[in-house]
């Protein structure tokens, strides 16, 4: 049976891009659904019945996920991306969150997965959720041009992109 785009569910989501004193990015190799066995930054769902921002939700998830304690302050909202139908499961408004506060130590794993420090161009060759090679990488490159919103629409497994905002 086909599954309607009316009836997926809504997913309001962070990722948070933390940097080790090298410039490099931690990733979280993910053992859950979604993006099993594929690298990911950490982040998270906001929790919508607390009327969570996504500030606090990238705070909550750092703390959570890595042991990182950030501030408000150490937090820079840079884009969002809006995927609609992802995978044919549901849909995704997922905030990218910049982290300006360096770790220092490398986090333990936990049930979600484990954690490794990438170069940026060693992680174009790392198993990614292929859609992030078009629509998260890309404008974490220019993060500091400015905020970008990128929409893309899942239709028969090929994806539409369209950039909603764009500082340039």
């Amino acid at each position: 049976m086909k599954t309607s785009l009316n009836s997926l569910e809504f997913n309001i989501s962070c990722l948070i891009f933390i940097r080790d004193q090298h410039e490099k990015l931690l990733l979280l190799k993910r053992i859950k659904a979604p993006n099993k066995g594929l690298w990911s930054p950490p982040g998270g769902k906001l929790i919508m019945k607390m009327g969570e921002s996504p500030v606090e939700c990238a705070m909550r998830e750092a703390k959570e996920e890595t042991g990182l304690l950030l501030d408000e302050s150490d937090l820079d909202v840079f884009g969002y991306v809006s995927e609609r139908g992802y995978e044919g499961t549901g849909h995704w408004l997922m905030f990218l969150v910049d982290c300006q506060k360096k770790i220092d130590f490398l986090p333990k794993s936990f049930e979600e997965g484990s954690f490794c420090f990438f170069s940026r161009d060693e992680i174009q060759t790392l198993s990614i959720p292929s859609s992030d090679h078009d629509l998260v990488w890309p404008f974490y490159d220019k993060r500091k041009q400015g905020f970008w919103g990128v929409r893309a629409e899942w239709i028969r497994g090929s994806m539409k992109i369209k950039i909603e905002a764009s500082p340039i």
